[in-house]
């Protein structure tokens, strides 16, 4: 193979470019993610990530971070520098997850330099490294895992294979070391201490360093393979390789440089050179539904191409028969353009509609084979979403499928209140107060029932309960859909997956997501903010959700209950519960007049105008949104009109929200509620701009070859482009002749395959050719995953690679939600199938 002559820099683009490699520098922000500092692809596969100066040689997510800071562009000197510093304390303030920062605060700068086929990532720190801190700050870079398993490495004159699991021992500790001792290892329970006790904690555990895999000057990766050859050097302390998954499971492979005492200038200086193979280009994606398509519906491929590729090749369309396979259709494929860093040509067969089995051919590459028929979203599309993902989930229960139990009767001694004045994790924050009449630590009756795991998270927090009980409940109420593959029981408290007990699933999931929401208001007495584990060595807790607490009441493992003072969240949750009343009537009569009553109860005492601040998350202008939301869902259920004067009253706001697509977006609500308000002028002012509103939409769509809303951030959009499409259907079914149907067709055929990156698979996990095979659930360690789960979706890497990696644990990729993520998915299928069965007719 012959080398491309230079790595350089390319401003336009923000990252240094030698033919198929790139080297991206602290254009992302998110090292929890392993997302951020130096960042190297290879032929469009990034092999190598966070690259910057850490305080632990093998990081979690809960470890220290920087602050970035100005990062220059000089491309004369063919270099970017990064200017950053510890610690980043706003972070902890304004994140997820808390951090505890050592004792040093400094700068430092990191240079990376375009030299020949290589570039040199240097280090300057504005201050010597305490003693106290030595062998712990250090420069990392951080391999991905997931395309090293089995493969070999170079370190000087060792070789060795990435292993499947991560092997050895931890270095010995030194003496008084808070893990030795009687704390060395986890009670019977698996924790059970508070987050400074010496028990394992996930935001400590690298004070546990594990016996480095090689030591030396020069590690080169993939030595056998020249498109993914990479060659690390360092010209100070030794570079070791370290496993990350001994400290943390979610961990990658990890090269690590010590900074040694006493310097500041030129503190690390690694020359990296990624092999660049002469004259590579992107393989074409031939991008389709992994499912197929309804004959009657549109059909668009898209075809995915490298962007300096010249040529284009025909695209064909193949029927596959008995016999083998035969030309269906070929046509020259419409040129669309750049997006990200490639470009795109569409290919429409709409017109073909004979049933059967087909496969779309662009030079040497090939889709998967899809099918075109009219029952091609009855079997094994929407379906596992309510037989396998929503029963998996349920807490409260035992799940079990024939010989297998998926987790075991779990949390049953939920809940204590949690501690006030205390930043949590993952967004849990309770204030002074407890705002209700119980104190931290006093154990709350009532609230082991209902409700489902978030992802593999296993909290409840509520707008995920009652946000996925509103979509199931718009879905009986739009689809009438009546299912039953599934018994649950929720006096003995067991969930029998593909057994039927004679209940509709749909009503019985609406019914547990109810009982989760409307216990816990009768419980508190107020509005909740969810239940969460009480520390995390809980949080990080993978398998049997029921080994998470001993299902004994009152003691140190019961997770906590949160309250919060967010009238926006409430109001939403008001309105959520006005619809699930509905859907529960004649099914459960008590529960759905309940969770009305707390619905007109939230919509009463809450008044945005008594709010202050104008904008912002909870100001007034997004709390008013909110009730105008739970005024409209309470006016299609009780038809009192103090609801109906409500809305009338806020036409103005109503009609300008729906014209701006403002936030909390109110035009899919509205759409709903119009004709129950009845009213000549406020129909007049909501139609009036509409039309805005539909030309912004077309306006966004036509920004991507996909013909959806879509611009890509850090999380996959899998999940925003569901809800979008969701929304939309409204629109189009009560305003057809404004909102064409087109987004609702492309929403789920994004989801279903058609979407940026190579991996054209199936965001549905189990569903189509191919789908997300491992996803971030409760199954992740096994790599496997839960069917009718869809992940979130192809990520951004800045500023311009799409990417959907096959780990379990990176959740900006391959996580399952509750509040929308499945259920978003299966209201777009049956909205599919009852638009092509109106079209049919």
């Amino acid at each position: 193979m012959i080398m491309v002559k230079a790595i350089l820099l390319n401003k336009d683009a923000g990252y240094f470019e030698n033919g198929g490699v790139n080297v991206m520098a602290f254009d992302d922000i998110y090292p929890e993610g392993h997302q951020s500092g130096v960042s190297i692809i290879l032929h469009g596969n990034r092999v190598a990530t966070n690259g910057d100066v850490r305080f632990e040689q093998t990081p979690g997510q809960w470890q220290p971070v920087p602050k970035q800071g100005e990062r220059i562009l000089d491309d004369e000197a063919n270099t970017i520098t990064t200017s950053l510093s510890y610690p980043d304390k706003d972070r902890h303030l304004r994140g997820f997850n808390p951090m505890v920062y050592p004792d040093f605060e400094f700068g430092y700068t990191v240079t990376v330099k375009g030299t020949g086929e290589s570039v040199t990532v240097t280090v300057d720190l504005s201050a010597p490294v305490p003693e106290r801190f030595l062998g712990k700050l250090c420069f990392n870079l951080e391999l991905f895992p997931g395309a090293l398993f089995g493969k070999p490495w170079m370190m000087d004159d060792a070789v060795g294979l990435f292993p499947m699991q991560p092997n050895g021992k931890p270095l010995p500790l030194p003496p008084n070391h808070p893990h030795t001792g009687d704390f060395a290892l986890p009670d019977a329970r698996g924790n059970l201490h508070d987050l400074t006790s010496g028990a394992y904690n996930p935001m400590t555990a690298d004070d546990l360093i594990a016996t480095p895999y090689a030591a030396g000057k020069i590690f080169v990766s993939r030595p056998d393979c020249p498109y993914n050859r990479l060659t690390v050097e360092s010209k100070g302390a030794d570079i070791k390789l370290y496993d990350g998954r001994m400290n943390h499971n979610n961990g990658w492979f990890v090269l690590s440089s010590e900074i040694p005492a006493g310097k500041t200038k030129n503190a690390v200086e690694w020359v990296i050179t990624p092999n660049a193979v002469l004259d590579w280009k992107y393989e074409p994606v031939v991008q389709t539904s992994q499912v197929g398509y309804h004959p009657l519906q549109p059909k668009t491929a898209i075809i995915e191409l490298d962007k300096t590729e010249i040529k284009r090749e025909i695209p064909t369309l193949y029927k596959i028969t008995a016999n083998g396979s035969e030309k269906a259709y070929a046509t020259a494929g419409e040129e669309w353009g750049r997006f990200l860093r490639y470009d795109y040509i569409r290919f429409d067969f709409s017109h073909i509609r004979d049933a059967g089995l087909y496969q779309i051919k662009y030079g040497a590459s090939e889709s998967s084979v899809f099918i075109i028929s009219e029952d091609v979203y009855d079997h094994g599309v929407w379906q596992p979403v309510l037989e396998y993902f929503l029963p998996v989930q349920m807490c409260h229960m035992r799940v079990s499928e024939k010989y297998r139990v998926w987790h075991g009767l779990c949390h049953i001694d939920d809940a204590q209140m949690a501690p006030t004045d205390y930043n949590h994790i993952d967004g849990y924050r309770q204030g002074l107060s407890t705002l209700c009449d119980y104190q931290p630590g006093d154990f709350i009756g009532g609230l082991d029932a209902g409700g489902w795991h978030d992802a593999g998270d296993f909290d409840l927090r509520v707008e995920s309960q009652a946000g996925e009980a509103y979509i199931l409940s718009l879905i009986y109420e739009v689809f009438g859909l009546d299912h039953d593959a599934t018994a649950i029981c929720q006096q003995t408290k067991t969930v029998e997956i593909h057994q039927p007990d004679g209940k509709n699933d749909l009503l019985q999931q609406i019914e547990h997501g109810a009982l989760c929401v409307v216990y816990a208001l009768r419980a508190v007495g107020r509005h909740f903010r969810g239940i969460i584990e009480r520390n995390l060595r809980q949080y990080v807790h993978l398998g049997d959700s029921m080994a998470m607490t001993d299902g004994i009441k009152g003691n140190s493992d019961d997770r906590w209950l949160f309250t919060e003072d967010n009238p926006r969240r409430e109001l939403t949750t008001a309105a959520q519960l006005a619809a699930v009343a509905r859907a529960l009537w004649g099914f459960n009569d008590t529960l759905g007049n309940e969770a009305l009553r707390f619905a007109r109860e939230i919509f009463d005492a809450i008044d945005p105008e008594a709010i202050g601040e104008e904008s912002g998350w909870n100001g007034r202008n997004a709390v008013t949104n909110a009730k105008i939301h739970a005024a409209a869902e309470l006016l299609l259920s009780t038809k009192d009109g103090k609801y109906k004067d409500y809305l009338i009253k806020h036409t103005d706001l109503i009609a300008g929200n729906i014209a701006h697509n403002h936030m909390g977006n109110l035009g899919w609500v509205i759409a709903r509620a119009e004709d129950a308000i009845n009213n000549e002028g406020f129909s007049a002012a909501i139609r009036k701009s509409l039309p805005i509103l539909s030309a912004r939409l077309t306006e966004q769509s036509g920004e991507t070859p996909y013909g959806i809303p879509y611009r890509p951030h850090i999380w996959g959009a899998g999940w925003g482009i569901q809800r979008a499409g969701f929304e939309y259907y409204y629109l189009h079914t009560h305003y057809p002749d404004i909102f064409p149907p087109d987004m609702v067709y492309d929403s789920l055929n994004f989801v279903l395959g058609c979407h940026p990156g190579p991996d054209s698979v199936s965001f549905a996990s189990g569903v189509g050719a191919k789908s997300a095979a491992v996803g971030y659930g409760l199954n992740r360690a096994d790599w496997s995953y839960i069917p009718g789960g869809v992940v979130s979706g192809t990520a951004l890497i800045r500023p311009d690679l799409p990417e959907l990696l096959t780990f379990p644990y990176l959740w900006q990729q391959v996580e399952y939600v509750m509040g929308g993520g499945s259920s978003h998915y299966m209201f777009l299928v049956l909205a599919v199938i009852k638009m092509l069965k109106g079209k049919d007719a």
